[in-house]
C-alpha cells in the first residue's frame, strides 16, 4: 500500500483514533456546552442496559471496552445532549425567509427543540401550538385526502418499536408509501444480494470478524464513518489476517490506526498499519477491478489443478448452490487485460497480487459501503462482489460472508419491521388478520418515486419521521420550490434543519425525546430497540432527564397522530401500545414469530439477539432455490461516457459530521481545516486543466439534459485521487444530482459518480 503521501496534496499526518479524536470530541463539547449527564451517557454507551449510539449502526459486543465509543458516536451524543435550547422564543426572533439563510450547522447549532410548533405563513414564524391541536389538524388534513397522496418518510434513527408503529399506521390509513433513508444509501444492497443470494442484508455476524483470514474492503471509509470497527480489524491484523482495501479515497482509517482504549498506543508512537494493500480504484472503477480478480482467480484455477490436481475454487459449493457458472467462467475468461485496466484505473499487477491474497485465504470476508451501492451500475457492483466470493464458497461457513457497513443506527432494522414501499416484503396477510383490516396492496413510493410526485403535485401531505429529507436528496433546488405546493408538511425532530424550513401550506414541527433521554410512559421507564449492520438486536434504555417537558417519544407522537387520524379499530391499541413498549414488541413477535421468539425476554442480551439470515446457513431464498452467478452488463458502475473536461464526482462525508447534520469544519483525517466548499483533485489534472491550489470554481452537471444545476465559490484543492475523479462535501453537492440518476434496479440515488465539469 502506498505510505507516502504526495508532498503537494492536503493530507493527514497522522494515524486514525489517538489524540486526534480525543481533540475532536473535546471541540465538539465545547461548542455544544453539553449537559452533565453527557459523561455518564458515554460510560453507558453501547452497553447492556445501557444507551445505543444514536450513530451508526455497527454492531454492539457481549463483552464491551471500558469506553465503547467512537469520535463520531461521542459527538452525536454530545450533540443531543446538548444544553442549548431552540424555544419559541428562538421562533419569535426569525423569519423562516431569515433562517433559510442559516448554515446547517448554524441550524442545528441552535439547540433541541423545546416545544410543539406551527408555523404561521401570515407572520413566516413558527409559534407555539398544543399537542392535541397539532394531532387534531394534522389528523383532519390526512382525512380531508386520498391516502395515496401521502407520504410517510422514515430516517434510520427510529426504534423497532416506533417503527413498527409508523408502518402500521401508514397501511391503516391505506398506503405502502413508505421510504426511508434506506432508499438513498443501501437500497442496491436489499436488492441486489436479495435477488443473487436470497437475503437482503449481509450473512456476517462479529465471531466472523474474528475468525477470517482476510477482509475486502470496497468503497467504505470507515474511520469516519463507523469508527468501532477499526477494533476488530486491528485486532485481526495483529492475529495474521490481511486486509486489502479498494477506495477511490486513501481514507485515514483503513490505513494506520491508533486505538485510543490502549494506554501504550496513546502514549508511544506504536500504531497498527490495517491495510496489507490499499488500492485507488477509480470511481466508478470496481466492476473492472473485482472481474480482473475473477479473472486471474480462473487463471489460479487452471494452474493449481494441472500442476497439483488441487482445486482453489470451491467446486463442490458450486456445484450443489449455484447457477451461472458456466456463463460467468466464459465471459471473464475472454476478459482482456486492458481494458480492466482503463475501466478501473488499476495495474494488472496489483490486481493479481489482490486475487492471490484472496485465492491463498481459507476464509474471507468482503465489506462495502455507498461507494458500492450510490451507482447507476451498483446492482452490477454487488453482482461482481457476490460472483467473487461464491467462487470460493465464501458465504455460508464461519469466518467468511458478505457484509454491507451500514449508516444510520437502525436503518436496517426499521426494513424488518415493515418500513418498505414493496407490499411483497412485508407480511401484509398476517396483519391482516392481526389487527382486523385490509392492508393496501399496491406498491408505495420509495424516495425517488415520492420526490417525481411531488414535483408533479400528486403528493400532497409529507409527513417525516426524523431525518432531513429535503436535504439529502437530489436534484434539491428543483424539489425546494416544488415543496410550496404540498398541503401538509409535518417534522418530528430533535434538532431545527433545513427541511424544516421547506414548508406546506400547514406545517407542524413536532420536537421528540432523544435516545439518550428517559422516556417515561404510564407504565414506568420504557426501553427500545435496533437491529445492527450484523442482524442483531439490541436494547436501549435511555435515563437522562429530557431537553423540555414538553417534549414527547417518537412512538407516543406517532400514536397520537393515529389515533387522530383514523378510525377506532378494537384490534389497535394505540394508548395501550403507547403506555408499555412491550406491547409493542409483542406484537412485532406474533407478526414476525421467526425472528423476534421471546422477544421482551432477549431485549438485552449481551451482543444483542441474531435474528437470522438464510443465506448463512446456505438456504438460497431466490427464485431458483440457488445462489446466483451473473455477467455483467457493463464494465463500469458510472452512468456515462467519458470526455474531455467531463469529471467523475463522488460525494464525501467529513469527519465532522453524521449524514447531514454538520458537527463542525473539521475534516481532519483529510487534513482539511475549516470550511466544506472545495473540490479535491489530483494535482496533475488541475495543471492539465489550467487550474491552480487555491482557485474559486463553480461545478457545473454534464449529465446532457439540458437542466442547468451549478455549485458555486468552491476552491481548488489537490488531493491524492485517481486521475479524471474529483470530490466534494455531501449534502453541498446534492443540486448536481439529477432526480432520475440513479441505480438501475434499486433507485438509489448514484452520488458517488456525477458527471460534472469546472466552471471558472
Amino acid at each position: 500500500m502506498p505510505t507516502n503521501e504526495d508532498e503537494h496534496t492536503v493530507h493527514y499526518e497522522g494515524a486514525e483514533g489517538g489524540w486526534g479524536s480525543v481533540r475532536g470530541i473535546a471541540e465538539t463539547a465545547w461548542r455544544e456546552a453539553p449537559t452533565p449527564a453527557a459523561l455518564n451517557t458515554l460510560r453507558r454507551q453501547n452497553k447492556v442496559k445501557g444507551f445505543m449510539c444514536v450513530s451508526c449502526a455497527w454492531t454492539k459486543p457481549a463483552h464491551p471496552h471500558p469506553l465503547e465509543f467512537c469520535e463520531n458516536g461521542a459527538k452525536a451524543t454530545i450533540w443531543e445532549l446538548t444544553s442549548r435550547r431552540c424555544s419559541p422564543e428562538f421562533f419569535a426572533q426569525h423569519t423562516v425567509e431569515e433562517l433559510k439563510t442559516w448554515s446547517d450547522h448554524d441550524l442545528e447549532h441552535q439547540g433541541r427543540l423545546t416545544h410543539p410548533l406551527r408555523y404561521d405563513p401570515v407572520s413566516d414564524k413558527y409559534v407555539p401550538c398544543s399537542w392535541d391541536e397539532a394531532f387534531a389538524k394534522i389528523g383532519a388534513e390526512l382525512q380531508a385526502i386520498s391516502p395515496q397522496d401521502a407520504v410517510f418518510y422514515a430516517s434510520g434513527r427510529a426504534s423497532l418499536e416506533t417503527s413498527y408503529l409508523y408502518a402500521l399506521f401508514a397501511r391503516l390509513y391505506g398506503h405502502n408509501n413508505l421510504p426511508d433513508s434506506s432508499n438513498m444509501c443501501h437500497e442496491t444492497t436489499s436488492v441486489a444480494l436479495k435477488k443473487l443470494i436470497g437475503s437482503p442484508v449481509g450473512t456476517c455476524i462479529l465471531s466472523d470478524l474474528h475468525l477470517c483470514d482476510t477482509i475486502f474492503f470496497f468503497g467504505q471509509n470507515t474511520g469516519s464513518n463507523s469508527p468501532r470497527l477499526l477494533h476488530p480489524l486491528q485486532e485481526a491484523v495483529k492475529r495474521g489476517a490481511k486486509i486489502v482495501t479498494f477506495n477511490p479515497v486513501r481514507e485515514k482509517g483503513l490505513e494506520v490506526f491508533k486505538n485510543p482504549q490502549s494506554p501504550v498506543e496513546m502514549l508511544t508512537p506504536k500504531k497498527t498499519q490495517i491495510s496489507t494493500l490499499y488500492l485507488q480504484v477509480k470511481t466508478g472503477g470496481d466492476i473492472a477491478a473485482i472481474s480482473g480478480m475473477i479473472k486471474h482467480l480462473f487463471e489460479i484455477e487452471k494452474r493449481t489443478w494441472t500442476e497439483k490436481k488441487q482445486h482453489v475454487l470451491d467446486v463442490d459449493f458450486i456445484d450443489q448452490h449455484t447457477i451461472g457458472f458456466e456463463e460467468l467462467k466464459e465471459w471473464a475468461t475472454a476478459l482482456e487485460w486492458p481494458k480492466v485496466e482503463e475501466e478501473s484505473g488499476l495495474s494488472r499487477e496489483d490486481l493479481l497480487t489482490a486475487a492471490e491474497i484472496y485465492a491463498e485465504a481459507p476464509r474471507a470476508i468482503a465489506m462495502y459501503g455507498m461507494g458500492l451501492t450510490q451507482h447507476v451500475h451498483g446492482f452490477d457492483n454487488l453482482a461482481a462482489l457476490t460472483n467473487l466470493w461464491l467462487l470460493k464458497g465464501n458465504i455460508g461457513r464461519e469466518g467468511t460472508g458478505i457484509s454491507p457497513v451500514r449508516g444510520h443506527s437502525n436503518v436496517q432494522g426499521q426494513r424488518t419491521v415493515g418500513i418498505s414501499e414493496k407490499p411483497e416484503l412485508v407480511p401484509l396477510d398476517q396483519l391482516a388478520e392481526q389487527f382486523g383490516f385490509e392492508p393496501p396492496r399496491e406498491e408505495g413510493m420509495n424516495t425517488v418515486k415520492a420526490c417525481q410526485n411531488i414535483l408533479s403535485g400528486k403528493v400532497r401531505a409529507f409527513i417525516g419521521l426524523g431525518g432531513n429529507f429535503v436535504r439529502a436528496i437530489p436534484e434539491r433546488e428543483k424539489m425546494e420550490r416544488a415543496w410550496a405546493g404540498l398541503r401538509l408538511t409535518v417534522q418530528i425532530a430533535t434538532k431545527l434543519n433545513r427541511s424544516h424550513l421547506i414548508n406546506g401550506k400547514v406545517a407542524y414541527l413536532l420536537p421528540c425525546l432523544g435516545r439518550s433521554e428517559e422516556d417515561l410512559q404510564a407504565s414506568g421507564p420504557q426501553a427500545v430497540t435496533m437491529e445492527d449492520s450484523l442482524s442483531c438486536i439490541h436494547g436501549s434504555l435511555g435515563k437522562n432527564t429530557p431537553a423540555s417537558p414538553f417534549l414527547m417519544s417518537e412512538l407516543a407522537i406517532v400514536a397520537g397522530l393515529a389515533k387522530a387520524t383514523l378510525a377506532p379499530n378494537p384490534k389497535v391499541t394505540w394508548d395501550a401500545w403507547a403506555a408499555d413498549y412491550s406491547k409493542v414488541r409483542q406484537s412485532i413477535e406474533e407478526t414476525y414469530p421467526d425472528q423476534f421468539r421471546d422477544f421482551n425476554e432477549r431485549v438485552f442480551t449481551p451482543g444483542g439477539f441474531y435474528r437470522g439470515n438464510a443465506a448463512r446457513e446456505r438456504i438460497w431464498k431466490t427464485e431458483s432455490g440457488k445462489a446466483q452467478f451473473t455477467v455483467p452488463k457493463s464494465m463500469r458502475s458510472v452512468g456515462f461516457a467519458d470526455a474531455l473536461g467531463r469529471y467523475r464526482l463522488m460525494t464525501l462525508r467529513s469527519n465532522d459530521q453524521f449524514n447531514t447534520t454538520i458537527y463542525g469544519f473539521s475534516d481532519r483525517l483529510r487534513g482539511i481545516e475549516g470550511t466544506r466548499s472545495v473540490v479535491l483533485m489530483h494535482p496533475d489534472d488541475i495543471a492539465a486543466a489550467g487550474l491552480s491550489d487555491g482557485q474559486l470554481v463553480a461545478l457545473a452537471s454534464d449529465a446532457g439534459d439540458g437542466v442547468h444545476r451549478q455549485v458555486d465559490g468552491l476552491t481548488i484543492t489537490p488531493f491524492s485521487l485517481p486521475r479524471g475523479c474529483i470530490g466534494a462535501y455531501y449534502p453541498e453537492m446534492n443540486p448536481l444530482m439529477p432526480l432520475w440518476y440513479h441505480d438501475e434496479e434499486s433507485k438509489t440515488p448514484a452520488a458517488k459518480g456525477i458527471p460534472v465539469r469546472i466552471v471558472c
